[in-house]
């Protein structure tokens, strides 16, 4: 199997809800068919997609509960932070986590969307991002990946 992810696929209550929260975010719909939207984000999609529907299609019983997962968007300062934070906020998200220092000597909030999916909204100075957006994780021989 490749190392890579090419979709990720929230199982949600009501589609068009939250079609219209990640709208609200200032995002864009690349398509929707069938009850199912499709986000494209950078390299890859995230899907909106009824949570009953994903479950039986992944073979899964659905529990109710957060599955173990927080979604992550980097950003390049701690401003952008607020900044996302705040627009969360004002789209209707709960803010989980206020922004705040991290263990890692960056900064982060989390807020969580209407199906209760994490968001971490985190700057890691760490991490340098390209002009795409993407991180660029440091290489063993100090070249930029």
């Amino acid at each position: 199997m490749d190392q890579r992810l090419t979709i990720v696929t929230l199982g949600v209550a009501d589609v068009a809800a939250s079609r219209s929260f990640y709208e609200r975010l200032g995002w864009r719909a690349d398509l929707e068919v069938e009850e199912t939207v499709f986000f494209r984000v950078g390299g890859l999609f995230l899907i909106l997609w009824g949570r009953e529907k994903l479950a039986d299609d992944s073979g899964v019983t659905d529990g109710g509960g957060w599955g173990g997962v927080t979604l992550a968007h980097n950003v390049g300062s701690t401003d952008e932070v607020d900044a996302v934070i705040e627009q969360a906020r004002q789209a209707g998200a709960r803010i989980s986590v206020e922004p705040r220092e991290t263990f890692y000597g960056g900064y982060a909030g989390v807020f969580v969307d209407p199906d209760e999916h994490p968001w971490e909204i985190a700057y890691n100075p760490g991490l340098k991002l390209g002009d795409d957006g993407m991180i660029k994780l440091p290489a063993s021989d100090g070249e930029d990946q």
